[in-house]
């Protein structure tokens, strides 16, 4: 009830919709009590001889204006339902995606994106049911039962609490049903939730599936996880299947009930035959918002189900956030400086231990070391995608715990080894970087990149849809893409995560000229394992074991014959891993 009342609050600013919606609902509700009310003196006129043409007239004639009255509240209360539903979904949406993009990187390391895709739209779609269907027919619903009840203890009271008996029944088979139904619905959105994270890996691992011949294996994969999520739509079904038939028996008791005692009652001259034909039709009412609150115990589970996998992402904190008092600050001078830093992804196993190192303004440094040794660590600490579990960094001289996110970020630019590119043009993509940049801006950004020549030769220019990830791409034109994107930020940090480490050496020759021209006019932060690349920074810190090995410029390394020395393959251009 807690996590209900937490989604129901979600819809305050829906309010007006919702209370339109019920109004209707309401009013429809009333004017339905007509029918049975005509029916009900049409029959007594007729049997007591008091019918006249003009009578049985006015009669159709009022039942032809509920109709129409009930037509319009009807469209009315679904029309402003639904308004109210799909704003309060896509609120949601919205949130939850939202709130995704403000996690940490750590949040996502064991996170399926097929998952967080499904509790993002398909759990919160599920809402839509609760908010345009369950809630507004819970009220109308339990309105009809109370006027309905009015009605018939009008009519004949006994008879009426004869009515009443399948009631208790009714509200212990609901309750059952809630009870075993609800791990189900639960278990449907976590394994709809498995299906999608299925899709989702196998769609972009398509080229491997198909390079490794695993068609076969990936179809029997993904007809087990199908076929799983039938059986548990097939046994929430089969809950439903013998729970809605249940109800609709017990209600059918009620009326074998009062048509037994009714009929006496009219024979022994107790009852009217109008007072039984308008309180059989009166019944038909009270039964059916009974039978319709079955469903809706069905629909809430449901709604239930997903609405507490969104509110799961909706609760998280992220790992990373401004401090209380963390300040905005503008163009940084681009120095950097690590003191006594550790980080650890798992507990007693320190990727890097107590570093300390300085880069100053426009400096290019060159992080250097065998695979796993922290480089790629150190970026992400300077990126703060996480915090260091000691020491402190430092941005301008800021502790950049005290400086806000966003404007931290601003000072940086990154192009990883792992390029990822939108599914759009090139030059969308490179305009990210900067979404005010004029045409003339990012045009001189890929010149800068080496990317224009390239560009121009596409069939469509700069207008070249690349497909999802670039995929239309080579490695080479997506790095240089990545770097004019980098170029046009123009922030005073350029952070360079194996920018060449999969193209052939013409393009690498071209991006290093980028690199070149770059580390004239900001600090350069460069992760390489092309000695070319290496040789050029003013530093070059070797890691080794967690910790820093030795450091300085490539001459001077090697002069000191030791780690860097070893690593060092000048026939192969490359660093070796030692």
């Amino acid at each position: 009830m807690k996590d209900i009342g937490r989604l129901l609050r979600r819809a305050k600013p829906y309010k007006l919709m919702i209370a339109l919606t019920v109004i209707a609902m309401l009013l429809t509700s009333v004017v339905s009590l007509v029918t049975p009310e005509m029916v009900r003196k049409m029959t007594a006129a007729l049997e007591d001889g008091t019918a006249t043409v003009k009578i049985m007239a006015i009669y159709a004639g009022v039942l032809l204006a509920a109709y129409v009255l009930k037509g319009l509240f009807t469209f009315c209360s679904r029309y402003f339902a639904h308004v109210a539903a799909w704003k309060y979904v896509g609120k949601m949406m919205v949130d939850s995606y939202g709130k995704l993009q403000t996690l940490s990187m750590g949040y996502f390391t064991d996170k399926q994106t097929g998952d967080m895709m499904s509790r993002v739209i398909n759990d919160s779609r599920n809402m839509e049911t609760l908010i345009a269907h369950a809630l507004p027919d819970l009220g109308t619903n339990i309105l009809v039962v109370i006027l309905v009840a009015v009605m018939v203890f009008r009519i004949n009271p006994v008879l009426a609490a004869v009515s009443l008996i399948p009631v208790p029944f009714l509200i212990f088979v609901s309750s059952k049903f809630s009870s075993k139904v609800s791990p189900l619905f639960k278990r449907n959105q976590r394994v709809l939730a498995e299906v999608n994270s299925r899709v989702q890996d196998n769609l972009s691992g398509i080229k491997e599936i198909q390079a490794f011949s695993r068609e076969d294996d990936e179809f029997r994969k993904m007809a087990d996880h199908c076929r799983y999520y039938s059986d548990v739509n097939i046994k929430a079904n089969f809950a439903a299947a013998i729970f809605h038939p249940s109800v609709e028996f017990l209600t059918s008791i009620g009326t074998v009930l009062v048509m037994g005692i009714g009929g006496t009652l009219a024979l022994h001259g107790k009852m009217s035959t109008a007072d039984v034909v308008g309180f059989f039709m009166y019944l038909s009412l009270f039964y059916s918002p009974i039978t319709a609150l079955a469903r809706i115990v069905e629909d809430v589970q449901s709604a239930y189900a997903g609405g507490c996998r969104v509110l799961e992402i909706l609760d998280m904190k992220p790992d990373i956030e401004d401090s209380v008092d963390a300040k905005p600050v503008g163009r940084t001078d681009g120095s950097i400086e690590f003191k006594n830093v550790s980080f650890y992804y798992n507990k007693n196993e320190p990727v890097i231990d107590d570093i300390s190192f300085r880069v100053e303004s426009g400096q290019m440094v060159a992080f250097v070391g065998a695979t796993g040794v922290g480089k790629s660590t150190i970026v992400s600490l300077i990126e703060r995608f996480y915090d260091p579990v000691k020491g402190d960094i430092f941005i301008d001289g800021y502790n950049y715990k005290d400086i806000t996110l966003k404007s931290l970020r601003e000072n940086l630019s990154i192009v990883l080894q792992d390029v990822f590119l939108f599914n759009g043009t090139i030059y969308e993509n490179i305009a990210y970087g900067n979404p005010s940049a004029t045409k003339e801006q990012v045009l001189d950004a890929a010149k800068v990149a080496r990317a224009d020549d390239f560009i121009r030769e596409m069939p469509d220019g700069y207008d070249t849809l690349i497909g999802e990830r670039g995929v239309r791409l080579s490695g080479g034109q997506k790095q240089r893409i990545a770097i004019a994107r980098a170029v046009l930020k123009d922030s005073p940090i350029l952070i360079l995560d194996e920018a060449t480490s999969a193209v052939d050496n013409e393009t690498e020759a071209l991006i290093q000229q980028a690199i070149d021209e770059l580390s004239k006019s900001r600090t350069v932060v460069v992760i390489a394992h092309r000695l070319s690349t290496v040789m050029k920074a003013d530093k070059i810190i070797v890691l080794e074991n967690g910790g820093i090995a030795e450091q300085g410029t490539h001459e001077e390394l090697l002069g000191n014959n030791g780690l860097y020395a070893r690593l060092c393959n000048v026939n192969t251009n490359k660093l070796k891993e030692v």
